[in-house]
């Protein structure tokens, strides 16, 4: 039987924590597949990773398999889960209802991966008062008695360019401690809050750039 045990997650290289959910949903593809053992050889064939470097990245949640069998899917799946935070329920508010931001209240999926918006705000005053997906839409001068109440933590970040360092600095100062950046503005923030920047427009640039190599060659 597979055992086990979790590690200092603040030594975990940030690219193997970006793989570490690749690794879950193969597994969790396979498991539907009927498979009840996996190996780091089975998941490197789906997601063209080295099977050393995914044995590497699995090191660091100490879960070890039967040899020439594998890991135990079941297991696996609820390690993963577990180590990244996935299991828990983290509750965060989202700025700017555009139409990023509305398509993020409308995204359920959130929900499975331990995230639940609960909460928005915007200064829209045709939006302001209604309801995407059961979550209600404040009116932005609120957000400091909600957070008072709601005691949330997690700020998603997705206004337009010209307000997001002034809107990550009235949400670090009441009270948010992480927030994930959807806009391409790198903002600034004290040592202590946790910053993940996921701008589309980055990587949009990235696979034009690719595109462009690939087309011209």
């Amino acid at each position: 039987m597979a055992t086990r045990a979790f590690k200092n997650i603040d030594k975990v290289p940030e690219p193997t924590l970006r793989r570490l959910p690749w690794y879950l949903s193969s597994a969790k593809l396979m498991r539907e597949e009927g498979e009840i053992y996996v190996s780091s050889t089975q998941i490197s064939k789906r997601i063209n990773i080295d099977a050393s470097q995914i044995a590497k990245d699995l090191s660091y949640v100490a879960i070890t398999g039967r040899t020439r069998v594998g890991y135990d899917i079941d297991l696996l799946i609820h390690v993963l889960e577990d180590f990244l935070g996935f299991t828990n329920l983290h509750k965060a508010y989202l700025f700017g209802v555009g139409s990023l931001g509305g398509a993020l209240l409308r995204d359920s999926g959130l929900l499975h991966f331990g995230l639940k918006i609960i909460g928005a705000f915007d200064i829209n005053p045709d939006i302001v008062g209604t309801e995407i997906n059961g979550i209600p839409i404040y009116h932005s001068d609120e957000f400091e008695k909600r957070i008072q109440e709601d005691k949330v933590n997690i700020g998603v970040l997705t206004v337009p360019i010209t307000i997001a360092q002034e809107i990550t600095d009235k949400m670090v100062d009441g009270g948010i401690r992480a927030v994930w950046n959807f806009t391409p503005f790198r903002i600034r923030v004290p040592e202590n809050i946790v910053v993940q920047n996921t701008s589309l427009y980055a990587h949009l640039a990235v696979m034009f750039n690719r595109l462009n190599e690939v087309v011209n060659k």
